[in-house]
């Protein structure tokens, strides 16, 4: 494959101990742009060497996924800025600073602050796909 080739994948991600985190299974195939940082690195590169119709496993380091866990990502934000209903263990939907969504985990909830770890939850993770390219543009 080249730069600027359109990929379409059929994948399912799983972790080392075999949890499936994310598939295409009953869905749409991946779409992206060979050079365009629109997957993950390792993911990316696993593929562009691919042919159509051709399968394989792709074993990605939490490095080239989403990097390793950064504990200075776990953050202390004041109780009254979440509905009570806040839990240890949700999932919250953060703004970023470019209007960017992203999820993150509430680790703790105190009387006076709640813990938030702002990094991916699959960060620190190595990850598994096995992947089939089914169309090339």
């Amino acid at each position: 494959m080249n730069q600027g080739d359109k990929v379409k994948v059929h994948y399912t991600g799983t972790l080392s101990d075999g949890t499936v985190f994310d598939s295409s299974e009953g869905k749409e195939p991946l779409e992206f742009t060979i050079g365009e940082n629109q997957v993950i690195a390792g993911f990316e590169s696993g593929i562009k060497e691919m042919k159509l119709n051709e399968e394989k496993n792709i074993n990605i380091t939490a490095k080239d996924a989403y990097g390793e866990r950064d504990e200075r990502m776990v953050v202390s934000v004041p109780r009254d800025k979440f509905p009570p209903e806040v839990q240890a263990g949700g999932t919250l939907l953060m703004k970023g600073p470019n209007g960017e969504r992203f999820p993150a985990v509430v680790k703790d909830v105190k009387e006076k602050e709640i813990f938030i770890d702002l990094n991916h939850p699959l960060a620190g993770k190595d990850l598994n796909f096995k992947v089939k390219v089914v169309a090339i543009n």
